[in-house]
């Protein structure tokens, strides 16, 4: 092997369909395109792809689950802490979704490295990288209840699994705990364009 290919760096960036090329390990706010992240997490799926149903359960669907929660908990927080829920899980768009058993067994370097994905894209969209702590303690209340009606609606968990697990899901609405407990995944432009709308509606 040569010294030139011995010193080559690995390569660090992806190239994303709109053309830009992000650098994971320095991202730039410059590199990041919503029509990326919506692509991408339409596409990534949740629970390593163990759910039911003829299509994968998306990050995307997630995100929107997270999102309608947090907006039905707070119905009067205002639109960039809204963004900020639907863009929780963004940095997958990229490093994909790991199921948090698989987490649990990295290093915190995993943690900061999606840290940092997540900082740029909320500073790309205007959204504070560093969250108010009710907020953040918000969006992961939410998080736990959408991940709860995924695991018994589409995961197989039993109830009891999954309270044991994610916590009893309360303080929702009854329209949309009807909602949650009817999940059914959609096909991945449907999961896309849905994203996109809900974004497109935070952003304003």
């Amino acid at each position: 092997m040569s010294s030139v290919a011995a010193n080559k760096s690995p390569r660090a960036w992806q190239r994303m369909l709109s053309g830009r090329r992000l650098d994971l390990l320095d991202p730039s706010p410059l590199d990041i395109e919503v029509e990326d992240i919506a692509h991408g997490l339409a596409r990534v799926a949740r629970w390593n792809g163990q759910t039911h149903g003829d299509y994968t359960f998306s990050v995307a669907e997630h995100s929107l689950l997270v999102e309608a929660a947090t907006s039905d908990i707070e119905p009067s927080l205002p639109k960039e802490f809204k963004l900020a829920a639907l863009l929780h899980d963004g940095p997958e768009y990229v490093i994909g979704d790991l199921i948090s058993p698989f987490k649990a067994a990295l290093s915190l370097d995993y943690h900061d490295f999606e840290a940092t994905l997540l900082a740029a894209i909320y500073h790309r969209f205007g959204v504070p990288a560093d969250l108010p702590e009710n907020i953040t303690k918000l969006i992961k209340r939410a998080d736990k209840i959408a991940a709860y009606y995924e695991a018994t609606g589409l995961a197989g968990f039993s109830h009891e699994e999954a309270r044991r697990f994610f916590g009893p899901p309360r303080g929702l609405c009854a329209a949309l705990v009807n909602r949650l407990s009817q999940l059914s995944p959609l096909p991945a432009a449907e999961g896309e364009a849905r994203f996109l709308k809900r974004f497109h509606e935070l952003a304003k």
